[in-house]
């Protein structure tokens, strides 16, 4: 029995319904599945599996196998499908989870913080390979994700008083010089705009790297100046290494960098850092279509750094305020929050202090492109109000116009364009909409976004079903299918 991968009674069991769905879905037959399992298994080792079409017939059935049958199946389909498909997604029991790839409740320590972010982007980096991180992550939602951010709040304990080093410790000084920590900060700035110009596809792995790299530095003594800087890097760099998987579609993935960066912000002591993080993860929340958490999240991102974001930040958050409520479909709320984004950052020249590189993103057409696609999402929460449509088009044509012009948001160009394409389909004026969803897929040609890719196949496809025997629909099919790749590698 435990040669061929199986486990456990029999006497209760019922077909396995999960692990069926996937299995249709493969397109692979009992025969297959059971080969791939074989040849995984002796990859790993694991001599002793040799499971055949019975064996995968009787899982089918509800039997559970024994590890590591659930990971080479988890590995498996994940592969098949570009996503990860968790143990527990097969309808099989749980594997053990390590620290760093359970849930998001996670201890807000600076020691295990570190340990967390080493451990979670090893994993990472040695699996991304694969085009998938690790076989049990899951994403968190509701009261399991937004209560254990909360902690976010508390204060930290005062650090215990370390016993005096050795003579021959305290002479030894830190291997990271000051020019050193330098060049961290700036490499950090050059990744952001690496990914603002070429999406999350192209450099995920380096950003990656350089994350677990900084989690070797914060392992050796540092002084306190130092240590802080070097969470403030970690935070930056996980928040990067999140915003890049979420872009390319690795959504648990991406969950899990944001989650562990909020963690390096709160031992750095940056609060408008922090809630940055938090806006990243509250915008990853709309795009699962979870905007109650979004606004959780935002609320508890304004709360936190109210007293200390800067105009341009707090303009930020109130945009992102407006995009959950308007997804929320609250459209008295969603524009309150509109004219407090405007006005906010009408303040922003007017700041004392320069603004820190993460934030200078949000420039006026980031806000004109954040405010009409609230707007937008009005409109299709209100069943395709013209209303909302008409009040999204000038604002969303400012943001067109502002991005045509800057060489290095073209991410933001493209998702722009196809936002305006959205609003004239809307408007029921598809042959505006072709233009700029054709002007969208040149642009995305230049860019390794999954969101990009996937927001225009799904404007094609409203096309196609409200106006699909358009003759310039038909030539935007065939121009879909030309230039634009069906899935894009995660790197």
């Amino acid at each position: 029995m435990g040669g061929n991968g199986g486990g456990g009674t029999n006497a209760d069991k019922r077909p396995n319904e999960l692990l069926g769905s996937w299995f249709v879905r493969s397109g692979w037959s009992k025969g297959e599945l059971a080969r791939q399992v074989n040849r995984r298994a002796r990859q790993l080792g694991a001599n002793h599996i040799s499971t055949d079409t019975s064996r995968v017939r009787r899982w089918l059935d509800g039997e559970n196998p024994r590890e590591p049958i659930p990971r080479i199946l988890s590995e498996l389909f994940s592969e098949r499908f570009g996503c990860v498909v968790a143990v527990e997604d097969l309808g099989l029991r749980a594997a053990h989870r390590s620290p760093a790839t359970s849930g998001v409740d996670l201890p807000w320590t600076g020691p295990q913080t570190v340990a967390l972010i080493s451990e979670f982007s090893r994993s990472d980096l040695m699996l991304a390979r694969r085009g998938f991180l690790g076989t049990s992550l899951g994403l968190s939602a509701g009261p399991s994700l937004i209560e254990p951010m909360q902690r976010w709040l508390v204060p930290s304990p005062p650090a215990p008083r370390e016993a005096p080093e050795p003579a021959a410790a305290a002479r030894r000084p830190s291997r990271l010089s000051k020019p050193e920590l330098d060049l961290l900060e700036s490499t950090t700035v050059m990744f952001r705009q690496w990914d603002a110009q070429c999406g999350g596809g192209l450099r995920r792995k380096a950003v990656v790297g350089q994350l677990h790299e900084v989690t070797d530095l914060l392992q050796e003594p540092q002084s306190e100046p130092t240590a802080r800087r070097l969470f403030k890097v970690a935070a930056e760099l996980a928040e990067l290494a999140g915003w890049m998987s979420y872009d390319i579609g690795l959504q648990p993935t991406a969950q899990k960098y944001f989650v562990l960066a909020l963690h390096a912000a709160k031992e750095a002591g940056d609060k408008p850092l922090g809630s940055y993080v938090l806006s990243s993860m509250s915008r990853q929340m709309i795009h699962l279509g979870r905007p109650d958490d979004a606004l959780e999240l935002i609320h508890l991102a304004q709360y936190g750094s109210r007293d200390c974001a800067s105009p341009r930040t707090q303009s930020m958050l109130y945009a992102m305020e407006a995009r959950a409520y308007a997804n929320m479909g609250q459209p008295s709320r969603c524009k309150r929050a509109v004219r407090m984004a405007e006005h906010t950052f009408a303040d922003a020249d007017e700041w004392d202090e320069p603004d820190p590189d993460w934030i200078r993103f949000f420039s006026e057409a980031e806000l004109y492109g954040e405010n009409s696609h609230s707007y937008r999402d009005l409109a299709y929460v209100a069943g395709r109000s013209p209303t909302y449509a008409s009040m999204a088009e000038p604002v969303m044509s400012k943001a067109v116009d502002l991005f045509s012009e800057d060489s290095e948001h073209q991410r933001s160009y493209a998702l722009n364009l196809i936002g305006m394409a959205t609003v004239h389909l809307l408007q029921r004026e598809p042959e505006q909409s072709t233009v700029l969803a054709r002007r969208a897929m040149e642009v995305a040609g230049k860019v390794r976004s999954e969101r990009v890719n996937t927001r225009i196949r799904k404007t094609v496809d409203t096309a196609v079903r409200d106006f699909g025997d358009l003759a310039e629909v038909v030539d935007l099919t065939d121009q879909l299918a030309k230039h634009l790749p069906e899935t894009a590698e995660a790197v």
